[in-house]
């Protein structure tokens, strides 16, 4: 899949503070005050994130009466991790070839 298809994943994981809010999601579903309550920050600082994360698809929102749910979508992550993961590939053969290359020096 190619990085532009991917680029608001990447976004919204770009910064450590939605990276911790995923990190919290990953344990299950929270309401903003929950979230907002674990940081040192506003709440419409948070709300900032959470829509951030929504946009790029990394979470969900469901709305049940007057509160906003956050749940962890892992399919967008999936889709992340599966084009990171090209590059294990890259470094899995260089290492291959620098073991083969030490190998036969000895």
């Amino acid at each position: 899949m190619p990085v532009q298809d991917q680029q608001p994943v990447f976004r919204a994981l770009a910064d450590p503070t939605r990276r911790a809010i995923v990190m919290m999601l990953a344990q299950g579903p929270r309401p903003i005050g929950d979230i907002a309550a674990e940081f040192d920050v506003t709440r419409p600082a948070i709300a900032k994130h959470l829509r951030i994360l929504e946009e790029g698809g990394v979470i969900s929102v469901e709305t049940k009466g007057r509160e906003r749910i956050n749940q962890l979508n892992p399919k967008a992550l999936k889709s992340a991790a599966d084009w990171l993961n090209h590059f294990d590939r890259f470094w899995d053969d260089r290492l291959a070839k620098l073991k083969a290359v030490v190998e036969k020096k000895r």
